[in-house]
């Protein structure tokens, strides 16, 4: 790259967020130019979160249902020998895929990419620091887009031994023979259940008196069931005040969340999952006259912040951490600068945790329409008895649908269970039209599908089910 160049649109951070806007920025004309200083695009969920984490996973389901599910279904394989160092190869393969892929798209929409660390000068002006040295680029618009980082809790140093963090949790030598996660939300359930599958025993350390703060606490309490009977134990209501690192252990100092005696725990391995925290490190907002709240960018309804020309997206901006949001928002942004008109509905952004079974969500959980006063409706329909569900033997879990009590317009929808995270998207769909539950009831399902799941809990809004 020559000293100084003129760019459209200089983006600062090549994740989710970052590498999409780049994309359609570049597809809406727009010479662009995306900053990353890891060397690989895609960002934590690619290279350190989703997609890795997602992939061990898939194996450790594979080398749990061998182990134990396989002779029910009269396959008998004998005894299963696991080979952790090819699976983690796998996990490695599928990332390197993946990133690769995105260097090829920034090739094929002439998206130039630049490895390095980018300071914003003021807002026209980015300079960047790479190993050959400095350079100066000019620009018309800057999009923040630097992701975030791992939370950390005080007295608990993270070293990536002993006391990991998520990242650390994939790439494990081996399998430890215990392991207390602290956290029981999306990222400290996911990896849990990756390593208990592979045979660690496994505690989840909360602060809060349930597991996966923000969603429906009946789908919390029932997932906490499901979870145990696998094998993982809780301590919720559990503050952890300090860590002592040994040769072979740590200790843990735990007491209750609402004060009392103290207590000490002994681990191989502590994951430390208490969440993410946005990351701005270094980009110079100070000297441009941007001020952060709670840690994150403040932006208006089209993403720019308080400076004009300087906008922001993803896990820097308030709003769930989840990377569906920040593409989605990169995607908004770049078709707003070309003149294009988008939106982001927040309250149709799924989510979903990809435990077994999975757990999805969507609009509204009852407590937040009872905290609202609004007047509403339940469905719900089991998976046991889903024909679908019963004959690949997952029968764990139900779907959960809130509607509107005089409109009976969907307002959320809650699914535990077999592809929860596949099955979440008729919802959305049905939300963002604003249909009713009657009229997913009405809608013809194939059967036998996981699906009519949500047909019968739609059914089930207006005391109508049939299968139950």
């Amino acid at each position: 790259m020559s000293q100084e160049q003129r760019f459209d649109l200089v983006i600062i951070g090549g994740g989710p967020g970052g590498y999409v806007a780049a994309i359609r920025a570049a597809q809406n004309g727009l010479k662009t130019v995306c900053i990353d200083k890891r060397g690989r695009l895609g960002g934590t969920c690619l290279n350190v979160g989703c997609i890795p984490s997602k992939a061990l996973l898939e194996s450790s389901h594979h080398y749990e249902e061998a182990t134990h599910s396989f002779v029910d279904h009269g396959i008998d394989v004998g005894k299963v020998k696991l080979n952790l160092d090819t699976m983690l190869a796998r996990k490695d393969e599928v990332v390197a895929g993946l990133t690769d892929g995105i260097e090829g798209l920034f090739k094929k929409y002439g998206v130039e990419y630049v490895v390095g660390t980018g300071r914003i000068v003021d807002p026209e002006t980015v300079e960047v620091e790479t190993a050959g040295g400095k350079s100066t680029l000019k620009t018309d618009t800057i999009l923040i887009a630097t992701g975030s980082e791992v939370a950390t809790i005080p007295n608990v140093d993270i070293d990536e031994e002993r006391i990991i963090s998520s990242t650390g949790a994939l790439t494990l030598p081996k399998v430890p023979k215990s392991m207390i996660v602290i956290g029981g939300g999306y990222i400290g359930l996911e990896l849990g259940s990756v390593w208990r599958r592979l045979g660690a025993e496994v505690t989840v350390v909360e602060f809060l008196d349930r597991i996966m703060p923000g969603m429906d606490v009946e789908i919390s309490r029932r997932a906490k069931v499901i979870f145990e009977k696998q094998g993982i134990t809780f301590r919720l209501g559990t503050k952890v005040t300090g860590a002592k690192v040994h040769k072979s252990k740590v200790t843990l100092t735990i007491e209750p969340a609402a004060g009392g005696t103290a207590e000490n725990l002994d681990t191989e391995v502590v994951l430390v999952s208490v969440g993410r925290r946005p990351y701005t490190e270094g980009l110079g907002l100070e000297k441009v006259g941007i001020e952060t709240e709670r840690g994150f960018i403040p932006v208006d309804r089209h993403f720019q912040t308080k400076v004009p020309g300087i906008f922001a997206v993803g896990d820097v901006i308030p709003g769930p951490m989840l990377a569906h949001k920040a593409e989605h928002e990169g995607v908004v942004v770049a078709d707003y600068l070309a003149g294009e008109p988008g939106h982001v509905n927040y309250d149709t952004v799924p989510g979903v945790i990809y435990t077994w079974p999975e757990i999805a969500s969507i609009g509204k959980t009852e407590e937040q329409l009872k905290a609202a006063g609004t007047a509403y409706k339940v469905g719900k329909f089991p998976f046991s008895a889903n024909s679908r569900a019963r004959s690949i033997g997952e029968k764990d879990g139900l779907v959960k649908i809130l509607a509107d009590k005089d409109s009976d317009r969907v307002l959320g929808v809650h699914i535990m269970g077999p592809d929860a995270g596949t099955m979440i998207h008729e919802a959305l769909a049905a939300m963002e039209l604003g249909a009713t539950a009657h009229e997913i009831a009405e809608m013809c399902h194939a059967h036998p599908t996981l699906n009519e799941a949500v047909k019968e809990a739609a059914l089930a809004v207006a005391k109508r089910t049939i299968n139950m």
